[in-house]
């Protein structure tokens, strides 16, 4: 068994992976389905641009489901404080994305080509929220979330969702819907191969991964300038640790202190900027590939975003001793240990069964196949 301070870290890092699962698999999902009304010209495009993820991405959603639920057990206070702060926020993310299986589902049942129009726009809508609210929360994890713990560690929280819509926060909103469209771009143009709609993907890849690679990178400069959180003094990492126990302070350029500290943290952010720069290079000459980049972009981006934050998970803007970290909002010693146990088994499993889909699955979807397809959407 690990001791308690391993444990805290190694979740620290199950949870990166959570999410980047996500973001690397549901992620093109979205991005595909934020391009859908505008590559797709004509029904028999717009079904082309559909069912390229069509089989999968019912089984991407897994790695967001178990995220939340890995969330909630492993750090039950971050789950209590960030669904408290970001509720509207966060049950506006989950209605958009209730558009996504009904919209799939529904879109073919009538030939109105009415009623398939505006399937497409709340399959937008299903991709292009989502992307957006996630975007803007992790920009307002730079600026402090309001919220505070009393002495009975009762959280008590002000400001509204409109808050949120913060100038930083939508610039990270805007990156992120730009990021993950850039992901779906490079699947897309993999998937419809030479034809039309891979013609326009390939150009979408382009655009979207110009824009990555230039938001990126001043996303970094912004945040340079942004007072950030530091951890200052806390007890023993090996053990159950009092959230209020801690000394924090808050001063300019903080967010970048780890990368001062830790010189090699900086191939996180080059991992982002040369994702999204392969991406466009690489865009109409080699699609799988393209697809690795962007996907490598996704990665290098939240990474770097992980890396300025560490060790904190949910920084207080009312508060700044009442803010979480990897530390101090972690579950029990045995918890944690149960459930690595089980992340063990089940992780692997999952990444197992996403392979052997995606190598079903693989190939070119042609609007021939399609017609010939009664499974097709």
């Amino acid at each position: 068994m690990f001791d308690y301070e391993t444990l805290k870290l190694i979740w620290w890092g199950l949870m990166a992976v959570l999410l980047i699962g996500f973001a690397v698999t549901g992620g093109f999902d979205i991005g595909v389905a934020v391009l859908l009304p505008f590559i797709g010209r004509n029904d028999d495009e717009r079904r082309l641009v559909i069912n390229s993820v069509g089989p999968t991405w019912e089984g991407n959603q897994t790695w967001l489901i178990t995220f939340g639920g890995a969330l909630f057990a492993a750090w039950p206070l971050v789950y209590a404080a960030a669904f408290s702060v970001l509720y509207v926020a966060l049950m506006l993310t989950l209605f958009a994305l209730f558009l996504r299986p009904v919209g799939f589902d529904y879109r073919s049942k009538l030939p109105s080509a009415r009623w398939r129009n505006n399937w497409d726009w709340a399959l937008f809508v299903g991709g292009a929220v989502p992307a957006l609210v996630f975007g803007v929360a992790i920009g307002n994890l730079f600026i402090g979330l309001p919220f505070a713990f009393d002495s009975s560690m009762h959280v008590r929280y002000a400001g509204s969702f409109f808050d949120l819509l913060n100038p930083f926060g939508l610039f990270c909103g805007v990156l992120s819907v730009a990021m993950l469209t850039l992901h779906g771009a490079a699947f897309l143009a993999s998937k419809t191969g030479g034809s039309t709609v891979g013609g326009r993907a390939v150009f979408a890849t382009r655009v979207f991964g110009l824009l990555t690679l230039v938001l990126f990178a001043l996303g970094g400069l912004w945040t340079a300038r942004l007072p950030g959180w530091q951890l200052t003094a806390i007890g023993a990492l090996n053990e159950a640790l009092e959230p209020l126990g801690k000394a924090v302070t808050i001063t300019g350029g903080a967010w970048l202190a780890n990368y001062a500290a830790w010189p090699t943290l900086w191939v996180l952010p080059l991992l982002g900027i040369l994702g999204a720069f392969a991406a466009v290079a690489l865009a109409g000459r080699a699609p799988r590939l393209t697809v690795v980049a962007s996907g490598l972009a996704c990665t290098g981006v939240i990474l770097t975003a992980g890396a300025a934050l560490f060790p904190f998970v949910l920084p207080s803007s009312l508060d700044a001793v009442s803010s979480l970290t990897l530390w101090d909002a972690v579950s029990s010693h045995k918890t944690l240990g149960v459930m690595l146990g089980v992340a063990v088994i089940f992780v692997p499993l999952i990444m197992l069964y996403t392979s052997w889909v995606y190598r079903v699955m693989r190939g070119p979807v042609t609007v021939e196949r399609l017609k010939n397809d009664t499974h097709s959407y």
